[in-house]
This record gives structure tokens, C-alpha cells and sequence, in this order.
């Protein structure tokens, strides 16, 4: 029987030691609006259709506290959570309708390597989703650090439906839709959050949003370049209390006719990394802060 697949990125809960002066960063300067506010949590969308793509939370320090994913309607809900428990999870909860901004039904676990992850389906959508050149439209991916990082993509390919689509010496790309990868797990000697790729319109736009972080003092600490996986452009950089953003843009757009790289597909000359090598950086401060960013030690929930 054909495994049920999670279908999408909804978005990501991120936990801050002064949520107001990160809601400020993410509204203000990265190009994000407010849709909801509770005690202690401000949740905000791009351009696309969903109801959010980052929460932010006030925290004692900073966290990745959860990544949402979405699943086709309710069927597919209850099925991927039997996969889970198939899989061997024991620290998952059960399918219910959600309180939280956005609504919807699903459930939490915790993978194998313990971040929270939630399934999800039927959450609010926007009807508004004209694209905004100095906007994000939503989450393109996820990536994370992994200290068993073939174990774990494993684990979302038996449990969550996900198909490799390259593998390189450090990293495998996940996908679970047309979009070459929706998460990506880089071999590591932690378990953190690596970056949060937002997807941008195009080139011009991910120019753009460069050009305004350095306006606002926050420096390019990779880019601009274009991948070779996913073949995405990219600049990163750092965003409140070191986490790494990446605006993104013209992710390939792939099919199960796509042939799975290796490691040898993905080999530069001397002194480049991605297609064009003119790119600066990765920078020493990003390099770092992928070892910050972890998830706490139990399935996340807002405080109020």
C-alpha cells in the first residue's frame, strides 16, 4: 500500500527573548505582516495563501520550537499518524482539531532526533496572495543539522511520505511536492535548526530584500549565488538572536521523473560552492550559528 504524503511547509514556530523587537525585524524589515496575536505570541504570514509562516514566542531563549506540515484533508492526517506510529515514534499525540491562530486538525510528535513536527489540515488560508516584490510568499524549506542524518531521512520517507531528491557529501534534499526539496538534513555533530528559506518572486526580488538588509545594517552572509541542488538563488543571512533566514527564489520545480543526485553530481572546481562563484561568504558567524538554534526537549505548545 502506497505510503500517505505530507504535501507542504505551512510554517515555523520560533522561540525569542524579546518578541517585540524580533515581530518588529521580521514586519519591518524582512518583509512579513501580522495576522494574530496571543500573550506572549505574534503570528505572521507573506503573500501566500497561508494563514501564517512564522509564529514567534517569547521564550526564556532562542528555539526552534516546531515545524508545520500539511497534509492533503483529515484522511490523510489519520494515515501519515499511523505511519508515525509504524515508524516507531512513541512521542506523538493524537489527531484533534487545533486552538491555536489558523485552526485546522492534526497532531504533534517528536522525530527521531526529538524537534517537535506537526501534521496538519483544513487550517484558515488568505484569498489575498498578489505577489509583493519586497515580500515573502511563504516557507520554501526547512533545514536542519543531524547527527544521524541518513537514519532521519529514512524516518521521513517511511513516515511522512518524503522522496530524496539529491544527496551531496553534507546533505540530502527532501521533497514533498513539485519543489525540489521542502526540507534538507545536513550531517552534523548537533541537531539544529541549519536556516529557514523564505520563498521570494524572483531574482530581482531577492536582490532587492539584499539590498534592504543592508540598508538596515544586517549584512549578506552568503550570496548572492544559485544553488546547485534545487537550483535556487540564494542569500542568507542572520536574523534576531542568530538564527539563519534565507530569501530564495526559482526553486526547480521537479516530478517523480526527477533522477536522485549523488554526491558526485554535485562536485565545484576549487574556491566555488554554487553555480556562478561570485557569491561571498558562507560566513564564520553563520557557519556558527548553525550549532545555536535547537529544539526543546518535549512537544511544544504556546503558553496561552
Amino acid at each position: 500500500m502506497a505510503k500517505m504524503s505530507v504535501n507542504g511547509v505551512r510554517s515555523v514556530d520560533l522561540g525569542v527573548t524579546d518578541l517585540k523587537a524580533a515581530a518588529r525585524f521580521y514586519t519591518e524589515i524582512w518583509g512579513l505582516r501580522p495576522v494574530a496575536e496571543r500573550p506572549g505570541s505574534v503570528y505572521l504570514r507573506g503573500t501566500g495563501p497561508s494563514h501564517h509562516i512564522v509564529a514567534l514566542h517569547a521564550r526564556p531563549k532562542s528555539e526552534a520550537l516546531r515545524v508545520d506540515l500539511t497534509a492533503p484533508d483529515k484522511a490523510a492526517v489519520e494515515a501519515i499518524h499511523a505511519q508515525i506510529r509504524e515508524a516507531g515514534s512513541k512521542d506523538i499525540e493524537k489527531p484533534a482539531p487545533i486552538g491555536e491562530p489558523g485552526g485546522g486538525y492534526g497532531f504533534a510528535f517528536r522525530d527521531p532526533e526529538g524537534r517537535t513536527i506537526r501534521i496538519l489540515t483544513d487550517a484558515k488560508t488568505h484569498g489575498d496572495t498578489k505577489d509583493d516584490p519586497d515580500r515573502p510568499r511563504k516557507i520554501s524549506h526547512v533545514v536542519l543539522c543531524s547527527r544521524q542524518a541518513a537514519a532521519t531521512v529514512d524516518f521521513y520517507a517511511k513516515a511522512l511520505g518524503f522522496k530524496v531528491s539529491d544527496r551531496t557529501q553534507m546533505m540530502t534534499f527532501i521533497r514533498c511536492n513539485t519543489d525540489h526539496h521542502s526540507l534538507a538534513f545536513v550531517q552534523s555533530e548537533h541537531a539544529t535548526l541549519h536556516h529557514i528559506a523564505f520563498e521570494m518572486e524572483n531574482l530581482e526580488a531577492v536582490m532587492r530584500g539584499g539590498g534592504r538588509l543592508k540598508d538596515q545594517g544586517y549584512p549578506i552572509e552568503w550570496g548572492v549565488g544559485r544553488h546547485g541542488p534545487g537550483d535556487n538563488v540564494f542569500a542568507y543571512f542572520l536574523g534576531p538572536y542568530d538564527m539563519v533566514i534565507e530569501y530564495t527564489a526559482e526553486v526547480e520545480q521537479v516530478d517523480d521523473s526527477y533522477r536522485t543526485g549523488g554526491p558526485e553530481d554535485w562536485q565545484w572546481p576549487p574556491g566555488r560552492m554554487d553555480h556562478w562563484g561570485i557569491a561571498v561568504g558562507p560566513s564564520e558567524r553563520m557557519r556558527a550559528a548553525h550549532q545555536r538554534i535547537a529544539f526543546p526537549p518535549e512537544i511544544f505548545h504556546p503558553t496561552a
